[in-house]
């Protein structure tokens, strides 16, 4: 007779590559969207992917920062309008899309903007190497600074729609009106900045109206500022749910004739106890620290640049120290497992880390000396989860 496995003679299997839920790159991701709609504008170029969808002759995606499938199905009493838009997700399905890997905001935005996934666009991740210089550059802060042109030289699907005489804009915070993320990520058309979020919906909807044949794109950020400070069922975090909600409900009111309105979002989040159970500092560790010239990523979506012909040890050691709690694999093994998309141009190949490591349990990998404010945030983000991965796509027609 068998006899039941001790504590001591228990030796779990690290996670396995493939079993990671890669994101729904070409029919069901976010860089899908901006391509179904601009193909039923009638623009050349891009392909119809999210089958679910069907064409209007004016489009507006309302992207509110950090508001994952899961965090507004969790919480109906704060967003009683977006709640009542669940079951017209994905075109009437009820279903999410996926943000796609890693799921933050500098790659989520490239992606939606040229609507192409990120081993394309190559803004694969919150931090990656440069191979040209080998520093880590910082790609939602864009420092240091790098040739945006030459770092992301896609058109951006707004850019084609322009051309292609579609009324294109963008209405969002001034803020970001010339910086090298929008360029590379949303230009094309026009951008418009207004401060508060009600100027933004009333002007998003004028644009709707200004052209038969319009794409237009609007974004909302503070649902993510509270959830990476205060966590994602803080009261900060909740109010500014509630004022979204309000705001979607604002703009939907307004749609003119013959219009769309998707709401989504860049990435979901998670909650993180301060304890070391749940938060490993990679600069206090030094099993995980050898042999490693560079880490990259974030918390939950690390990217690892081993000095040379360190890479296979550095693999191994990930392995056995993470494996259990983290998805890690080598550059290679994540590419062909498709975490970065179908397929990855050369240029972006040696922005990957060596060594990929997406966290599966309520874990972090912070550096607390060398990434001091993002090891103190509460919400985190990133990896391949529901809570991470799974955003809305609500519909609002008129």
């Amino acid at each position: 007779m068998a006899q039941p496995n001790t504590a001591w003679d228990h030796h779990p299997e690290p996670l396995t590559v493939t079993s990671a839920p890669a994101p729904e790159y070409g029919s069901g991701s976010l860089a899908d969207l901006l391509p179904t709609l601009a193909a039923g504008l009638g623009v050349p170029g891009v392909t119809a992917a999210i089958s679910e969808l069907t064409p209007a002759d004016r489009n507006c995606v309302f992207l509110i920062d950090g508001l994952g499938w899961e965090q507004l199905r969790a919480h109906p009493e704060d967003a009683p309008f977006m709640t009542s838009l669940l079951a017209t997700s994905r075109g009437g399905t009820g279903r999410p899309l996926t943000a796609g890997y890693p799921a933050t905001t500098a790659t989520s935005l490239a992606s939606v903007g040229t609507g192409l996934p990120p081993g394309v666009h190559g803004l694969p991740g919150y931090t990656v190497r440069n191979p040209d210089t080998g520093e880590l550059m910082n790609q939602l802060r864009w420092q240091p600074w790098t040739p945006p042109g030459a770092w992301q030289p896609y058109p951006t699907v707004f850019q084609l729609a322009h051309k292609a005489g579609v009324h294109a804009a963008q209405v969002s915070s001034p803020t970001f009106e010339n910086t090298p993320l929008t360029r590379v990520a949303l230009s094309g058309g026009t951008f418009l900045g207004r401060l508060t979020g009600e100027d933004r919906m009333d002007l998003a909807a004028e644009q709707l109206a200004a052209g038969d044949r319009s794409l237009v794109y609007t974004y909302f950020a503070e649902v993510d500022g509270a959830g990476h400070r205060f966590g994602v069922d803080s009261d900060t975090w909740r109010g500014q749910l509630m004022y979204v909600d309000r705001l979607v409900q604002r703009l939907a009111e307004q749609l003119p004739p013959r219009s769309a309105l998707y709401i989504t979002a860049d990435h979901g989040m998670i909650d993180v106890p301060f304890d070391e159970q749940h938060r490993i500092d990679f600069d206090e560790d030094w099993e995980l620290s050898a042999g490693v010239a560079l880490l990259g990523g974030e918390g939950r979506a690390r990217h690892v640049y081993a000095v040379p012909g360190a890479a296979n040890d550095v693999l191994t050691c990930w392995r056995e120290v993470l494996g259990e709690q983290f998805w890690v694999a080598s550059r290679d093994e994540a590419i062909a497992a498709g975490w970065f998309g179908p397929k990855i141009d050369e240029r972006v190949y040696g922005r990957i880390g060596d060594v990929v490591a997406a966290a599966r349990d309520d874990v972090l990998l912070i550096a607390s000396e060398r990434e001091p404010k993002e090891s103190a945030m509460v919400g985190n983000h990133g990896s391949m989860t529901p809570a991470e991965q799974l955003v809305p796509l609500l519909e609002v027609r008129s």
